[in-house]
């Protein structure tokens, strides 16, 4: 899916034969799933019929919600409503994707990037006909609606009218509502674009290369120290040539959410973030607070003991991901990375690997890296009525096949909760990355209980702890500037060089004095595209390796049945509070305790590594 090379509509062939190396051939999704091209007309009949009927349901429902509450046959009456409301956000939902998707594909492509945005502009214009639905639906008596969710059919959406009523406090009136909503596509969405097309656009210039971001980054794990070192000085170089520009973004968008905070009366910069989530602010500063008090028992204590292995007192921040010396690292090529994760999850449940399968017999899985291709991995979970699609940047290193274990843990998390419907699958943040941090885990176990040979398994237990720690110290800290950074914006613009201060600041405590920070480390910051995507996400991933830590050490104690509550979890999407679904698993969240079982599992691993030299 070359610029330039394929005529539209655009179609993903099979397979590319990755140039140059063993990775074998390399699998692109088929989009024709969702829609055959970008000028289809089966692309086009549904725009319009989503525009039609966002505003037939206006017409039909508007200011009539509160006087059907009341009616006779009320429960029926809202049900009805709310099933025509739920088929619409599937049909809204399956036309975003595909114009997100052809997006991702390659995002310097002018064709793409104007699909995307002319679709994202008609579908704003189009749904800010259907704000009033949760606004008013949240302003119905509450006593009426549980009397009327206690009884089939509505009883259904209870989950969702329930989960609806959360963000109840925070609601404006609805043409404030409606302004945001329209304004958002001049606003937070063109940023959002503005940041992907400039990270798409950039060339680092590696000995003599002209290379797109992600295989720069892949050169921080190359062998050789100096092509580890020349990556990360051309990376450095680069984002320091744009700093301007990323620090606009950061600016604005730190400025935007701040006004929108203050209209919707959030008191703390990420407490929007933790009602999306469903999770308690407490819940998440016990997590922050257990992370930063074991950093020196965590990534100070790895860092020097890899110091150690190199013969040095410090690292330089390149080496920080380095492979061991005197190790081997071979590429992996795809069909035994393929093999592996499957082979992983089937030991797990047959019925884990048959729906990961699917994700490579039926083309769903995008794997090579392009030119502008969107960089790093994702798992979009389009709608249910259609089936999630993976996107790779896969280079055959060892921690590409814990991506793939990693994100079709999220596909197969996806299928299994499609079946809730538009409105309840979704999945809150605190229990999206169960899925795929356990499938890691479950492909890094095989792994390990595979090699015998010493140096190998102390290979593979420091890439483990390194990605615990990227995982969850390194998420952690991220969260930590970002707070810094929405606390000190609410003051007046930052200078390029403050945000850098702070990115020093954070990174320093976190890493430990092994790391040797240097120049242009500072510029770090600007290529993290959850900063600009999804403000104060990252805590999440923290918060599902250690659910994920705890909850494999219940399957590894467990007696018959973990299995089928696993899928129970899994299956429940988004129609039951995260406490509700650990309750089987003997788990509380709430409880500081289980942040400290989580961790010490991190330790343990370390402490094993620590022993080998021993």
């Amino acid at each position: 899916m070359h610029r330039d090379i394929r005529p539209l509509p655009l179609r993903a062939a099979p397979a590319t034969k990755a140039a140059g190396d063993n990775l074998g051939a390399l699998p692109e999704w088929n989009l024709d799933h969702l829609y055959p091209g970008m000028d289809s007309r089966a692309f086009a009949d549904d725009m319009e019929k989503a525009r039609a009927e966002c505003a037939a349901f206006a017409q039909a429902y508007r200011g009539r919600l509160a006087e059907m509450a009341e009616g006779a046959d009320a429960g029926a009456a809202l049900h009805a409503v709310i099933v025509r409301y739920e088929a619409l956000e599937d049909l809204l939902g399956r036309l975003m994707s595909y114009a997100g998707l052809v997006y991702s594909g390659d995002t310097t492509d002018p064709a793409r990037a104007k699909f995307y945005g002319d679709t994202q502009e008609r579908l704003t214009a189009a749904t800010s006909e259907l704000l009033f639905f949760g606004l008013e639906l949240n302003r119905l008596d509450d006593a009426r609606v549980d009397a009327l969710v206690a009884h089939e059919p509505l009883s259904h959406y209870r989950p969702w009218l329930e989960d609806l009523r959360k963000d109840k406090p925070f609601q404006l009136d609805d043409r404030i509502e409606q302004l945001f909503h329209e304004k958002s596509t001049t606003g937070r969405a063109a940023w959002n674009r503005l940041f992907d097309e400039t990270i798409a656009a950039l060339r680092f210039r590696v000995r003599g290369e002209e290379l797109a971001i992600e295989p720069t980054l892949n050169k921080l794990q190359d062998r050789d120290e100096e092509v580890r070192r020349d990556a990360a000085m051309a990376l450095g170089e680069t984002f320091r040539s744009n700093l301007r520009v990323f620090t606009l973004i950061t600016n604005t968008l730190a400025k935007d959410k701040e006004i929108a905070d203050r209209w919707r009366g959030f008191e703390d910069v990420a407490d929007a973030r933790h009602l999306a989530n469903r999770v308690e602010r407490e819940t998440v500063e016990a997590l922050v607070e257990a992370v930063r008090e074991a950093y020196p028992r965590l990534s100070h204590r790895y860092y020097k003991l890899k110091a150690k292995w190199f013969g040095r007192p410090q690292l330089a921040f390149w080496d920080r991901n380095a492979p061991l010396p005197a190790v081997e690292q071979r590429t992996i090529g795809w069909e035994e990375a393929r093999d592996t994760v499957l082979g992983a999850y089937a030991e797990f449940s047959p019925r884990m690997a048959e729906i990961a399968s699917r994700f490579f017999d039926e083309r769903w899985i995008d794997a090579p890296t392009r030119p502008g291709k969107a960089p790093g991995a994702f798992a979009h979970p389009t709608v249910p009525s259609a089936h999630p699609y993976v996107l790779l940047n896969y280079q055959g290193k060892p921690r590409d096949v814990m991506t793939l274990a990693h994100e079709l843990g999220h596909g197969v998390h996806q299928v299994l909760a499609a079946h809730n419907g538009a409105l309840m699958a979704p999945t809150p943040l605190t229990l999206a990355e169960t899925a795929s941090v356990f499938g890691e885990m479950l492909t890094f176990r095989r792994l390990l209980d595979r090699t015998t040979e010493k140096a190998q398994r102390k290979a593979m237990l420091a890439a483990k702890v390194e990605d615990m720690i990227n995982t969850v110290v390194r998420q952690i800290a991220f969260y930590t500037f970002e707070r810094k950074v929405h606390l000190a914006r609410r003051e007046g613009e930052l200078t390029s060089e403050q945000l850098c201060e702070i990115w020093l600041s954070v990174q320093g405590e976190s890493l430990g004095p092994a790391i040797r920070i240097e120049a242009p480390y500072e510029t770090y910051w600007t290529y993290i595209p959850h900063f600009v995507h999804s403000p104060f996400y990252v805590y999440a991933y923290a918060f599902g390796d250690c659910l994920v830590n705890s909850l494999y050490g219940v399957y590894e104690n467990a007696s018959d049945g973990f299995v089928e509550r696993y899928f129970a979890l899994l299956s429940a999407g988004g129609s039951k509070p995260y406490r509700e679904l650990l309750a089987p698993f003997g788990l509380d969240a709430s409880d500081p305790a289980f942040w400290r079982i989580g961790l010490s599992m991190i330790e343990r691993l370390i402490g094993e590594l620590e022993a080998m030299e021993e």
